[in-house]
């Protein structure tokens, strides 16, 4: 994957190598969740959708190397896009790090494991359907605000 800084999470963005820039992600899977947009107000509405790539008891992509094959309109996090899209959670990595705020204290790159990111709440595995079992998604709107912010 390639070589990774000591700390590296505390540097700017703009400076992560590619290898550094994937393993910030902390793999919570709300980026590969279905939103809705309010046509009036703008706002991002969250569902508990997921794309069909996603493993929803894992919160992992079937995969990732090759997932904009067969889910074209995925996007791939860009330094760019995280500046602009609304729509990242409160507690991403990205979103924190572009906004100069240290990563949640259960961030795997702090603890050494994904299993206190689980433990917070953060990650979505077992909370969400794929998009393939769905049905109509306005019956999908959740609240993810239980774990907005949280640092634990």
């Amino acid at each position: 994957m390639g070589e990774l800084r000591d700390r590296f999470w505390e540097l700017p963005l703009a400076e992560l190598s590619r290898a550094e820039w994937e393993a910030l992600c902390d793999g919570c899977g709300r980026c590969c969740l279905h939103k809705l947009e309010d046509e009036e107000t703008g706002e991002i509405i969250d569902t508990n959708v997921a794309c069909k790539l996603l493993d929803t008891e894992t919160a992992q992509c079937c995969d990732y190397r090759h997932r904009k094959a067969f889910v074209p309109d995925c996007l791939r996090l860009t330094l760019k896009l995280v500046e602009t899209v609304p729509w990242l959670p409160e507690t991403c990595a990205y979103r924190r790090r572009a906004e100069g705020r240290p990563l949640p204290g259960w961030h795997h790159l702090l603890t050494g494991s994904r299993e206190a990111m689980v433990r917070a709440g953060a990650s979505i595995a077992g909370k969400v359907v794929s998009e393939e079992d769905a049905g109509p998604i306005e019956h999908h709107i959740v609240d993810w605000g239980d774990i907005e912010g949280q640092d634990r």
